[in-house]
Formats: structure tokens, sequence, C-alpha cells
């Protein structure tokens, strides 16, 4: 007698190994109605998944695949266009007997005609110590539920790879390339996904591509500021030095209101009180390079305190 297959398992997961099968559903009528992408059959707010019957368990990340959840997240989030909302561990209803949830997706902000919300267009998988069939699985299923475009993230090798329907598997993409899409406000570099001076380079650009009033607000006082230096430098040294004196200051000035509002925006957009002390600290940095490090923990802070914490030396 031939063995029956074990069901695929997501990492953490200590059971048996024994394939546990989805609820079963009868009636034309209840799996009809089953089919939309936000009718349960995983318990929400569990670790549970199903994938083609087999319950999965989703164990809790560590490093590095924890930080390769945050790095997606962070340069995502900054990249979605209006229009667009970004989700996290999500559950989709991709058929009869699956239901699991990408670890990152961007759907269409506006519900369908029935008032529930749309089906993701992109979704991300991360793979670390899993084994790639899972993620295939997923993928496989959540394309032909209709996702347009599905994504899997290897962590150990710093890779990005791409599902393709033409080849039914996935794609490597270039580590050079960028990832070109109607959800997205701009193109988002694969390489910012792996390393953080390149992560914070692609927010940053992101965000000036948003518009946000208050980043452009600052850096038009910032060039505005260094044309009046460059001018006024000029006069006694020569005009060509004096504007290009100028133009650089205005423009390192520029990065720094940046940052410092940007770290407003983000705190202000999650609802986090900001305390007139965090307000002077923030105001008051002139390290870009630690308005960097705010910028990123505002993302994730509870506090709008956690993000300037530590950040006075002893002496």
């Amino acid at each position: 007698m031939a063995k029956r297959a074990r069901a695929p398992r997501a990492p953490g997961f200590e059971g048996s190994g024994r394939t546990l099968h989805a609820p079963s559903i009868s009636g034309g009528r209840a799996r009809a109605r089953l089919l939309h992408v936000d009718d349960r059959l995983a318990p929400p707010e569990t670790r549970v998944e199903y994938l083609d019957g087999a319950e999965l368990f989703a164990g809790p990340a560590e490093l590095p695949q924890a930080t390769q959840h945050f790095d997606l997240t962070y340069v995502l989030g900054a990249h979605i266009a209006k229009g667009y909302r970004g989700a996290v561990d999500m559950l989709t209803r991709t058929g009869e007997a699956s239901d699991h949830a990408p670890d990152a997706s961007v759907f269409a902000q506006k519900p369908d005609r029935g008032g529930r919300r749309r089906l993701e267009e992109l979704a991300f998988e991360i793979c670390d110590k899993q084994a790639l069939a899972v993620p295939t699985d997923k993928a496989r299923r959540l394309i032909g539920r209709g996702v347009r475009r599905v994504f899997c993230i290897l962590v150990k090798q710093r890779r990005v790879l791409e599902w393709s329907r033409e080849t039914d598997g996935w794609r490597p993409l270039p580590k050079d390339a960028v990832i070109e899409d109607p959800c997205f406000v701009c193109p988002l570099p694969i390489q910012s996904l792996f390393d953080a001076a390149s992560s914070d380079d692609a927010v940053a650009r992101a965000l000036l591509d948003k518009r946000v009033p208050a980043l452009e607000q600052a850096v038009a006082e910032g060039e505005a500021r260094g044309e009046a230096r460059g001018e006024a430098r000029g006069e006694a040294r020569g005009e060509a030095r004096g504007e290009a004196r100028g133009e650089a200051r205005g423009a390192a000035l520029g990065e720094l209101r940046m940052a410092q509002e940007a770290i407003t925006i983000v705190l202000q957009a999650r609802g986090i009180a900001i305390p007139a002390e965090v307000a002077r600290a923030i105001a008051s940095c002139n390290d870009v390079n630690k308005l960097r490090r705010w910028l990123k923990k505002a993302a994730t802070t509870t506090t709008a305190a956690a993000v300037v914490a530590g950040s006075r030396r002893k002496r």
C-alpha cells in the first residue's frame, strides 16, 4: 500500500505530521457562498491556515526571517500608491479547502459592490527554513484565485522570485531589478529589501513621489535657505563658488528637514501622540543617520518616546 504524502507544514509546527483536513462543506449554495476572499475556513487571530485541506501551523519567526518581515513592510508601506492598502498576515480564501495568509499583500482600498474587501493584487511570501514547496503551493492557489503577482523572498540567498504563469514556477529577479506596478507610487528596488541604507533611500524617494505636503515644504525651505546663503557668499568669493556651496548646504538641510518631517508624519498617521520633548528632540537632531534610525522605529513603536529613547549618551 502506498504511503500517504505528508501534509506541508510551516516552520515551528511540532505536530505528528498527520494530515488534518479542513471542515467539509456540503451543498452547492454553501460552497459558493464560502468562496469569497473574506469567508473564513481558518480561525482568524490564530496561527492556523489551510492549504488544499491540510492544516498548517505558521509558527513565530526568528532571525533573520523576523527582520526580513520588518524590512519588507517598511519599504512596501512607503511605496503603496493612493487608492491601495497594505496588509500583513491577512487571510484570503483561495478555494473550498484553502484559506491562508501571505506574509504581506497589497489590495485596492475601495470595497467591492457588496461592501467587502477586494482580493489582493500583490502577495509576498518570505522563505527561510521553510521548504519552498509551501510558498509554491500557496502561489499557485493565489494566482488561480486571481491575484495578479506573487513574490517570494529567499532570506538566505538574498534573492527575490516572482511567480510565472507561463512556466507555472518561480522566476528569479536580478538583484539590481526594480518592481514596477500600478500599486506602487514609484518602482521598488529589489536591493532595498536587503540593505538598510538602500531601504532608507527608497523610502525617502517614495515619500517624496507621494508629494507629502510637509516633506515638500521642508525641501522647498531648505533649497531657499541654501540659495540665499549661496548668493551672500557668492558676492565675496565669487558667484559660482557661492552657489555651489549654497546648493550643497541647502540639499543637506533639506534632507534633515525631510527626515524630521517624515518621523512626525509616520507617528501622526499611526495615531501616536507626540509629546513636546520628543518633538524638540526630533527638530534639534542634525544627524541624518540617527534620524533614519528613528524613522524606522516610528514605523513599529507604540509610543513616541520610544523613537528617541537612548539618544542621549552618558558623559
